[in-house]
């Protein structure tokens, strides 16, 4: 498939939860003319503690430093998990240039804001130590998940179930009134008169229009697999790949950005982690 622009976040690569071989079958099936790299792609913070890294996860660096040298405009936006490349703003790295955010134009004449998201997360800016420790036990209940879906495949139990989407949904709904991390973002965007967001950080996809404005997260690829495309023709869609058949969420034929307030609102994906 031929789409306009990729935006994908949070692979964490140097985990064990990377899925890094799902990411390449979504990028062998995809050409683009922008790559949108929205943070945490290497996880510099578990690679602290212990590294792991497959050779499929090399084949994931290649292939982008490939697609970079053939032309393709490849852009990383750092997080808060590989923070230590945000001080080399501006400078570009094989063909691939890393910038603390950016404005992306759509083919409609849309403009977005791109960052990772990390600034809006409260315990992120203002307790280091207790979003370290979330990682910590969110791996655990990445890796709890992989043996799970080992053993329903031995049941032969259909469908997907994810302990860790379980437990991230949960939690989000106990802590919503404290953290809401997309009214934030979607504040800041408002403010700097914006058409939109695309970012990543909390691992929860979706594509929705919050008061006339799109707010879209690119999801990960250690548990939902999900990232966002730009058609052609402007409309932001939400691929699952960790479907055989993705099933999609996207918007409508978006209007111009003088018409920006009769934007059409868009279903999130039904594992968003809205509560």
């Amino acid at each position: 498939m031929k789409v306009r622009s990729i935006f994908l976040s949070d692979v964490h690569l140097g985990t064990r939860g990377c899925q890094a071989e799902r990411l390449l079958e979504f990028l062998r099936g995809h050409e683009a003319q922008y790559l949108y790299l929205v943070g945490d792609i290497i996880d510099f913070w578990a690679m602290s503690r212990s590294i792991h890294w497959t050779p499929a996860q090399n084949t994931v660096v290649q292939k982008i430093l490939r697609r970079a040298r053939h032309g393709e405009h490849v852009m990383l936006i750092p997080g808060n998990h590989d923070e230590a490349l945000r001080e080399y703003d501006g400078v570009s790295f094989g063909e691939i240039l890393v910038r603390h955010e950016h404005v992306h134009v759509t083919a409609d004449g849309r403009h977005f804001l791109l960052l990772h998201g990390d600034e809006f997360d409260q315990v992120t800016r203002h307790h280091r130590w207790l979003a370290i420790l979330g990682d910590v036990g969110y791996n655990a209940l990445v890796r709890a998940n992989a043996l799970l879906a080992r053993l329903r495949r031995l049941l032969r139990l259909p469908g997907y179930w994810s302990l860790a989407g379980y437990a991230k949904n949960r939690v989000k709904r106990a802590v919503s009134f404290v953290f809401d991390f997309e009214d934030s973002v979607i504040h800041a965007v408002r403010a700097r008169g914006l058409d939109g967001v695309i970012c990543g950080h909390i691992h929860c996809a979706t594509i929705q229009t919050r008061d006339g404005l799109t707010y879209a997260n690119c999801g990960d690829w250690v548990d939902s697999c999900t990232a966002v495309v730009e058609h052609l023709d402007g409309r932001l869609e939400l691929i699952r790949a960790w479907q055989a058949m993705p099933l999609a969420v996207h918007e409508e034929a978006a209007p111009s950005r003088p018409q920006r307030q009769a934007d059409t609102a868009v279903n999130p994906l039904s594992v968003s982690c809205r509560s």
